[in-house]
């Protein structure tokens, strides 16, 4: 009888030894909860740069053992979402003009990383070989371009500054204005190019046609269409105690635009829907790899 309560002992003594085993290992040397490996990134609906960049955070965080997880949504609910905790971070906050009030509105709520990319602008781009080179020409040569200039959605913010600003202040009110969609545009686009025609058509950067075709932006010596911007990263506030390695890399960050239009190229650049970009993204970082293993290095 006194063996079996001995043994009966031991085992539940075992039992609490290592009941407390696992409660240490969910703790860090002073004996607090360990942090978390799960992150939630908010991703902007429609807006492929910071989609683009996005995949590569989730992917390139995953090789370091961290959960990722990508949370869509508009601009202001993104940020939104980051002021309260929802989101972690994102990665597509335009400075110092298109994202300004929401940096204003949420600024003691989210933490702003600085910029990863300098080179964010509205454009109109034409073939390489267009034979104007500002849009200060493009008027006198309206003809080389069947009188049209090739525009996107009639709501956009591009179309907009095309209307207000550089039709009046170009004088291109004899060219006809033709507003649908980003990809028709792009599909006029590609089938001048494939004509060896002349075109003029509203873009920016950082867009993948930059990487498809052999295209180049008309000077605006008027600035009708504003300066370059940056994209910028920006975490809720406490992120940095929370992940204080991620938050490093991520202050860290930068990507040349030549190497973005890359990327956005093989992930919208192709026929039929696209929702997943996994596999795609994994295969560009392995034809990059030197550049993807500095992110987190």
């Amino acid at each position: 009888m006194k063996r079996r309560h001995l043994l009966s002992a031991l085992a539940l003594g075992t039992a609490a030894a290592l009941a407390l085993t696992g409660c240490a290992s969910a703790e860090n040397g002073d004996g607090d909860a360990a942090p978390s490996k799960d992150l939630t990134i908010g991703v902007f609906n429609g807006w492929p740069e910071g989609e683009a960049v996005s995949y590569i955070w989730k992917l390139a965080l995953e090789e370091q053992g961290y959960n990722v997880t990508l949370e869509y949504a508009d601009a202001g609910p993104v940020f939104a979402g980051v002021a309260r905790g929802d989101y972690d971070f994102a990665l597509d906050g335009w400075l110092p003009l298109t994202h300004a009030d929401y940096f204003t509105q949420y600024g003691d709520k989210i933490v702003d990383l600085g910029s990863w990319n300098d080179d964010a602008k509205l454009t109109i781009a034409v073939n390489e070989d267009a034979p104007v080179d500002s849009l200060a020409d493009l008027a006198a040569n309206a003809d080389a371009f069947g009188g049209r200039l090739i525009g996107i959605e009639p709501g956009a913010g591009l179309t907009a500054a095309t209307e207000d600003n550089v039709i009046p202040t170009y004088g291109l009110e004899g060219m006809d204005f033709i507003t649908s969609s980003t990809p028709a545009m792009l599909a006029e686009l590609s089938k001048a190019l494939g004509k060896g025609e002349n075109i003029a058509v509203t873009l920016w950067r950082p867009h993948w046609a930059y990487n498809a075709y052999d295209i180049r932006d008309l000077a605006d010596p008027e600035g009708t269409l504003g300066d370059a911007e940056s994209i910028h990263t920006f975490t809720r506030t406490g992120f940095a105690e929370d992940y204080p390695e991620v938050n490093a890399w991520l202050d860290g960050f930068t990507m040349e635009s030549d190497l973005l239009f890359s990327l956005e190229d093989v992930m919208y650049n192709h026929d039929g829907e696209v929702t997943d970009y996994t596999e795609i993204v994994k295969t560009w970082m392995a034809e990059n790899q030197s550049w993807v293993e500095a992110l987190t290095s």
